[in-house]
């Protein structure tokens, strides 16, 4: 019995050695695998900002001379979502289809690791992260920033106006729908004469003008945001007609 007993306690002490050994192998991975990194630096470069309109294509470049055994990684989000990977020595180059709202959208290139979002919508704004991990570790991180397609401006008589001279003067007002991160101009000639901005979507924006009836100067009214804009030039003798009771001639 007390061999039975003797036999079972060093049955459990050659458990716990094969298990502590275990974690010994474990924690020596770990610290070789720092060593390596630790030997070979981590290059970061800094944030590139990118705009790119909706709709269009845009190629995120790694920049990167890539070897033959080099594995290259892209995520994307705060939640940092697989998107693409190749493994140019497994000759394995895989898109993840899963990633919000990217499927048949991803295209990788298996000789620079550069990332290609074909037809880039609104919701794919975001932190794209490249990691190229060779006899080094380098990562790449861009901030893409998608813009929506600019409206026409439209320019109507402001009926609403109740301008102390509108007796010599045609109010006019300037409007756009759904927009965001845009600033609405008027214009005289090159010269600007008032403009309002607004940063989240906003289901109009407006802005007021007032010209006299026999005003020969050009105004346009314009849309922009950082990547492009939309002019809207102002036809005086169509919206601001004459009528009796408003001016002599």
């Amino acid at each position: 019995m007390q061999r039975l007993v003797t036999l079972s306690v060093f049955r459990v002490i050659d458990c716990w050695v094969s298990d502590l050994k275990m974690v010994h192998a474990f924690v020596l991975f770990c610290l070789s695998l720092f060593g390596v990194i630790a030997a070979f630096g981590v290059e970061t470069d800094e944030m590139k900002s990118v705009s790119v309109m909706e709709g269009d294509s845009v190629t995120l470049h790694t920049d990167a001379e890539i070897k033959k055994d080099d594995l290259i990684l892209w995520r994307f989000g705060a939640e940092d979502s697989p998107m693409a990977e190749v493994n140019r020595s497994a000759q394995i180059i895989s898109v993840s289809e899963s990633t919000k709202g990217f499927k048949d959208r991803l295209q990788l290139d298996p000789e620079t690791g550069s990332l290609t979002v074909r037809n880039i919508r609104t919701e794919h704004s975001g932190i794209y992260k490249a990691q190229i991990i060779g006899n080094k570790v380098i990562r790449k991180t861009f901030n893409v920033t998608v813009y929506a397609r600019l409206p026409v401006p439209v320019i109507s008589r402001d009926c609403c106006s109740s301008s102390s001279s509108s007796s010599s003067y045609c109010s006019l007002l300037c409007s756009v729908v759904n927009v965001g991160h845009v600033t609405l101009s008027w214009y005289k000639g090159n010269s600007l004469l008032s403009s309002i901005s607004v940063s989240d979507l906003s289901s109009s924006v407006s802005l007021h003008l007032e010209v006299e009836y026999q005003d020969k100067n050009s105004y346009s009214c314009v849309l922009n945001n950082h990547i492009s804009n939309q002019t809207t030039h102002l036809d005086i003798g169509e919206l601001c007609q004459i009528h009796s009771g408003n001016i002599s001639v």
